[in-house]
Order: C-alpha cells, then sequence, then structure tokens
C-alpha cells in the first residue's frame, strides 16, 4: 500500500480535484452560491447513468428551520458540523425516475411502462445510478472551487419523511459544502493511506 500521489507520464489529473482534495468538517463562513451548485449540476448531469436514467435529485437546505429539521435526523457527531455550515445538499434518487423517459430514453420505448409495473426493480436500479452521479457531482463540485464533506451516518428513513414525504424520493447521503477553514482549525484529518493499484486491480 502507498500514499503517494499519483504520477503518470501520460496522464495528468488535476490534484485539486484528487490528491490534494480531503473530506472537510469544518468551513469559513464565506456562504455558497446556489447558483454555483446549479452551474455544477448542469456540468454533471452529463454523466452516463444506466438507459440514460438520471435519477439523483438534491435538496439543497440553507441555514435555518430547514437545517435544524434535517440535523435532527443526523447522527450524533455529523450534528454540530452540519448545523454551521454554509450549504448542505441532501442527495436523493427518485424511485419514479421512468416517468421522465419520454425525455430521457426516447430510445427505448415501452421501457416507461414496463418499469412502471416493477417498484421494487426501479428502486435499485435508481438507487445504483444515483450513486454513480453522486460521485461525479462531489468531484464537480470540487472543480468549482469547493470543499465538501459527505456522510451516510443518518437515519435516511426520517430524512425522507421531513423532507421528501410528498415527492416520494429517497435519501443516499448528505453533502456539506464551502471553503474549507485552516488544517490548523481541524477543517480536514490527516491523510490516511489508499490502496495501491496492485493491491485493488487484476488484469485478465
Amino acid at each position: 500500500m502507498t500514499t503517494d500521489v499519483l504520477q503518470h507520464p501520460s496522464v495528468s489529473l488535476d490534484p485539486r480535484i484528487f490528491q490534494d482534495a480531503h473530506t472537510t468538517n469544518l468551513f469559513t463562513d464565506e456562504p455558497v452560491d446556489v447558483a454555483t451548485v446549479r452551474e455544477v449540476y448542469e456540468a454533471v448531469r452529463w454523466a452516463p447513468t444506466a438507459m440514460n436514467c438520471q435519477p439523483l435529485r438534491l435538496a439543497l437546505v440553507e441555514r435555518g428551520e430547514g437545517r435544524e429539521r434535517l440535523v435532527a435526523h443526523l447522527a450524533k457527531g455529523n450534528q454540530d458540523k452540519t448545523l454551521v455550515a454554509p450549504l448542505s445538499i441532501v442527495v436523493a434518487y427518485d424511485p419514479a425516475f421512468h416517468e421522465h423517459f419520454d425525455v430521457l430514453a426516447p430510445h427505448r420505448p415501452g421501457a416507461r411502462e414496463k418499469m412502471d409495473g416493477d417498484p421494487e426493480f426501479r428502486d435499485g436500479f435508481a438507487r445504483t445510478n444515483a450513486l454513480i452521479q453522486l460521485g461525479y457531482l462531489i468531484l464537480g463540485l470540487r472543480a468549482a472551487g469547493l470543499a465538501v464533506g459527505p456522510m451516510t451516518g443518518l437515519d435516511a428513513a426520517g430524512v425522507d419523511a421531513e423532507l421528501f414525504a410528498e415527492s416520494g424520493w429517497r435519501t443516499l447521503a448528505v453533502l456539506n459544502v464551502g471553503h474549507a477553514a485552516s488544517e490548523e482549525d481541524g477543517a480536514v484529518r490527516p491523510r490516511a493511506g489508499r490502496l495501491d493499484f496492485e493491491t485493488a486491480a487484476v488484469v485478465l
């Protein structure tokens, strides 16, 4: 195992997105403009999903009553940092993604009607593809100069009941977003190791 920065003579990856970026727990007071998140979404929505299903859904929760309602359903260790973060994004998926197939998948006639009768399949399909989109979203936010603190320590059903009772969306994670405070202030933890290619991959 190695913690060395990825370097290859024929590959150039922006270190601000990968090696230099950390999960962030403490932010400055500088606000996050919703317009920036909109621009990020407009870019990362082009990421691939099966059948172009695009099930990712977002709820942007600014400070105030909505944030307090959200925090009540987070694990204790995630509550304080979420209360003070400039912006929190609840990342969810829509099990009814197929209702948009007229726009998203006109190349698959009949797919909407077929999926309409199989809610269990739709749920797993939507969750898997929204997780793919979630990864792109984190990278997109980093590429826009924002620090991100992803969290899955939460009562997803509680968040769903609190925020998505009408839409039927289902929570995957919460991202705290902003500009990182200093390392001296405890914004990030020391970098832990990562598995190297030889450990994590096999060439067949």
